[in-house]
């Protein structure tokens, strides 16, 4: 089993992220900069808090498994900054931070009073990320997204699911959770470049963005004078077979990816027939033949089952995988010995597991600092990192700027919680918080 490498040994540790996010490309991203060793603040509404919280069902202990999948290593502060002593208070935080991640609607922070050269003027070394559905400029560039809609605007549900179908969206949010993975690399050169020079930088990610990058090779094609592609299910263009079988009991994805892997096939499927047919010799052949082919194809794999397939297609070293569902994955043996699913406490949810960031180092998994925080869990927390008396904290909960839960916990692994930035920014400016 994958161990989690210490705590202290990663290359986000010493440095303060604030998040003012929701949903799912804002947290995923200052997710990964948690799992790399940031302090990370979320910052959310009094009321509510982050949408993901009220996504449900799914729930685990009756908290939404949308929120707890995508808000570890965090401290969550529920403020309302529109106040003046919260936008007081945003102020100094924002002193206090390296990174600030936001994807509120599209002008909705620069509307609050938070403009990316106002960000600036509070903290010029700030790495300002600002993610957004269509980017920050152009007709759409207003409009606020979510992932689906991107996915059919760039492109992607036109291919996606069999010719002649409905559209059909990719049932992940590759959009969102994507665009998160390029923040995080953007941050990073972000923050080496202000090694260098000491100054910060506003970075722009955006769905849209992703979805051009991610179609690069339809895209180009495109450029090249071909036209659209057309939708294939589980086929790819240019390759025949490849795709899900027919089994008598399920469906086998299949990949004959090369001539010698399309002669196996037929090996394996005691199908002497098709490789001696000259019209399939090809890869280019098959191509122009592709139904003709796949139907010849999936009437010999209807003949087994899944596991007798498998073992024909595995002693003939046909690139093959059945066709699984969720609930399989997470029992999956070879899962499993990854260790990428990992225990993590929580106040709440006693056996509750996460899904590491999928990377190690040295053998080792970045540690968890806190599972998903309950909502304003660590309002008062923060609050006296940037110079809060206890009594500043109670009229600040009193007027309904801050709220926190009745209890206090400690982190996952037992630490109490610093009582200081762990950026090491002072905590005070000596003005007064309220």
């Amino acid at each position: 089993m994958i161990m989690t490498s210490p705590l202290n040994t990663r290359s986000m540790t010493g440095l303060r992220v604030l998040e003012i996010g929701t949903s799912v490309a804002g947290p995923f991203a200052t997710q990964i900069l948690g799992d790399l060793g940031a302090e990370v603040i979320k910052i959310e509404r009094v009321t509510g808090g982050d949408d993901t919280r009220s996504w449900a069902p799914p729930a685990w202990n009756d908290e939404s498994v949308a929120f707890l999948s995508f808000n570890r290593n965090k401290k969550s502060l529920a403020l309302d900054f529109k106040t003046p002593s919260g936008r007081k208070i945003l102020e100094r935080l924002v002193g206090t931070v390296d990174v600030l991640v936001q994807n509120l609607r599209p002008g909705a922070l620069a509307a609050s009073g938070f403009s990316a050269g106002r960000l600036r003027q509070l903290n010029p070394r700030l790495i300002y990320c600002e993610m957004t559905g269509f980017g920050g400029r152009g007709p759409r560039g207003n409009q606020p997204a979510y992932d689906p809609l991107l996915q059919a605007y760039a492109g992607i549900v036109s291919i996606t699911g069999e010719e002649g179908g409905a559209p059909v969206r990719v049932p992940v949010s590759i959009l969102d959770m994507g665009t998160a993975m390029w923040s995080v690399i953007a941050v990073q050169d972000a923050l080496s470049q202000r090694d260098r020079t000491g100054v910060g930088c506003h970075i722009e990610t955006s769905l849209l963005q992703t979805a051009v990058s991610w179609l690069a090779s339809s895209l180009v094609g495109v450029l090249a004078g071909g036209s659209s592609p057309s939708r294939l299910g589980s086929g790819v263009a240019g390759v025949v077979p490849y795709g899900a079988f027919p089994t008598s009991d399920g469906h086998v994805f299949i990949s004959a990816g090369n001539d010698a892997a399309w002669g196996r096939l037929c090996d394996a499927l005691d199908a002497d027939d098709l490789r001696q047919d000259g019209t399939y010799a090809t890869n280019p052949l098959r191509a122009q033949r592709r139904e003709r082919v796949n139907a010849d194809v999936a009437r010999r794999t209807r003949r087994y089952t899944i596991k007798e397939l498998l073992a024909r297609l595995e002693a003939h070293q046909v690139p093959c995988a059945p066709v699984r569902d969720i609930a399989e994955v997470a029992q999956d043996e070879q899962v499993l010995e990854l260790g990428q699913l990992q225990d993590l406490p929580h106040a709440a949810i006693p056996d509750l597991r996460v899904i590491n960031t999928p990377a190690t180092f040295d053998g080792a998994y970045p540690p968890h600092q806190s599972a998903p925080p309950a909502l304003g869990e660590h309002s008062a927390h923060v609050l006296r990192s940037v110079g809060a008396t206890e009594e500043d904290i109670a009229r600040l909960i009193a007027d309904g700027v801050v709220t926190q839960p009745a209890h206090q916990p400690a982190l996952a692994d037992g630490r109490d919680l610093d009582p200081l930035p762990s950026s090491g920014h002072p905590p005070s400016t000596g003005r007064p918080l309220i």
